[in-house]
């Protein structure tokens, strides 16, 4: 098999930039990206024949952790039986009652194929039901690379110092209203400011510059605000939902929202996302109603039968001992490089927490962009050399898994100890 080098150079003649995703490409950490020949519970495999322990897991759906023989047996199943109909099948229905069973602010729920699709959809929703244009989001939230959403974006954007992107008419981000990450006055200025406002679409515990928890208040502001001037209030819980807890973050934190946006996890680690909420405003979508959205792969019998597995397992799982192990294992990792001297913010929740290099609270992006961007580059390359993944963007969260093993976790404290700054 070729080396990672060698898979390199040939996809940067074919793929733009070498990569089907921009943040993979390792730019902001000084590396070329490894490829992987195979994962298993913890830990990738590359095709150079390394292992590492990952703390990435597909940008956080493996919570199960990777090919979890209960998910691969049930996809591998359902896909002697066909790979896609484009016609309803079973497990989506089966699906559709777990999804809506465990997350609070969801009556109907309309299956689709990534988080991105899924925000897409319920800002067009929102719209439509509100008779509204414009929609507020949060300086660095990122909710997918539909055009509405990349203005002030984090995640992979923020990564590449992109304030936007090209392509995107100014007609379409016009109606895109920004606001800091846990300022509910500036968000009841915006709402003063235009009766246009169609919906607030926000991360519940955002994600995408790194781990920043929402302040007390915060949440329970925006569903106030939102109420008072006719506005729907979107959780986009793609990284959050059945992570946080197995109702996502609406249900840790008692929110209901008017709708939700899910992804990643709930397909077992098949391209899945999800959009649904309250029945009055769902049945406005086709067919049932006037708002229109549709595709060809949404509801795909295998992806629907590795979700099913994934929720059914997830429902049975120990949520706070996870969550317990992931806060002493993250702080035990803090304290290590404050011992170096070194300035460490940590923000942690569930099984999700993001070291940042800085000696201030994080606690929207312009506290999230004080981390030291070149030290947390140093600290990635010490760790991939020592057999530890982490995200290749210091704008990432760390995410664990039930598929950690002390061995892993000692193994990435004994990595980080010989760190030298």
């Amino acid at each position: 098999m070729p080396s990672s080098a060698e898979l390199f150079a040939t996809a940067k003649t074919l793929i733009p930039g070498g990569v089907n995703s921009p943040v993979r490409a390792c730019k902001s950490v000084g590396a070329d990206p490894l490829f992987i020949a195979r994962a298993a519970g913890s830990r990738l495999f590359t095709v150079d024949g390394d292992e590492l322990v990952d703390f990435v897991m597909s940008w956080g759906p493996m919570l199960l952790g990777h090919a979890h023989p209960g998910v691969t047996e049930t996809a591998r199943a359902a896909m002697l039986d066909g790979a896609s109909y484009g016609a309803p099948c079973p497990a989506e229905v089966a699906m559709a009652e777990a999804v809506v069973g465990a997350v609070p602010g969801m009556d109907m729920v309309r299956m689709v194929n990534s988080g991105t699709e899924a925000t897409m959809s319920a800002l067009r929703l929102a719209r439509g039901v509100t008779g509204k244009n414009a929609v507020i989001k949060f300086e660095g939230c990122y909710h997918g690379h539909g055009d509405a959403f990349l203005a002030a974006a984090g995640s992979g954007v923020a990564t590449f110092g992109i304030p936007g992107t090209p392509g995107v008419p100014e007609n379409t981000v016009r109606h895109t209203l920004t606001a800091p990450y846990n300022d509910l006055a500036a968000v009841a200025a915006l709402f003063e400011a235009s009766g246009d406002i169609a919906a607030v679409i926000v991360e519940p515990v955002a994600g995408n510059m790194g781990l920043v928890l929402p302040a007390p208040g915060f949440l329970e502001g925006l569903r106030e605000l939102t109420a008072k001037h006719g506005a729907l209030l979107i959780f986009d819980e793609v990284i959050t939902g059945f992570r946080v807890a197995y109702g996502g973050a609406q249900a840790a934190f008692g929110i209901d929202p008017d709708l939700t946006c899910l992804g990643k996890i709930i397909g077992g680690g098949f391209p899945v996302g999800a959009y649904g909420g309250k029945r009055r405003f769902m049945e406005r979508v086709s067919p049932e109603g006037d708002i229109y959205q549709a595709g060809t792969l949404s509801g795909n019998p295998v992806a629907m039968a590795a979700g099913l597995a994934t929720l059914t397992a997830l429902s049975k799982a120990d949520y706070a001992f996870l969550a317990s192990r992931t806060a002493s294992f993250a702080a035990a990792l803090a304290d290590i490089l404050l011992s170096k001297g070194l300035p460490v913010t940590l923000n942690h929740i569930a099984s999700i927490f993001t070291l940042f290099f800085t000696d201030q609270p994080v606690t929207d992006f312009a506290s999230a962009k004080t981390s030291d961007s070149a030290l947390y580059a140093r600290f990635y390359g010490h760790m991939r050399a020592h057999g530890v993944n982490l995200a290749p963007s210091g704008f990432e969260c760390a995410f664990t898994s039930f598929a950690h093993t002390d061995a892993d976790l000692d193994k990435t404290l004994a990595a980080a100890r010989a760190f030298a700054g």
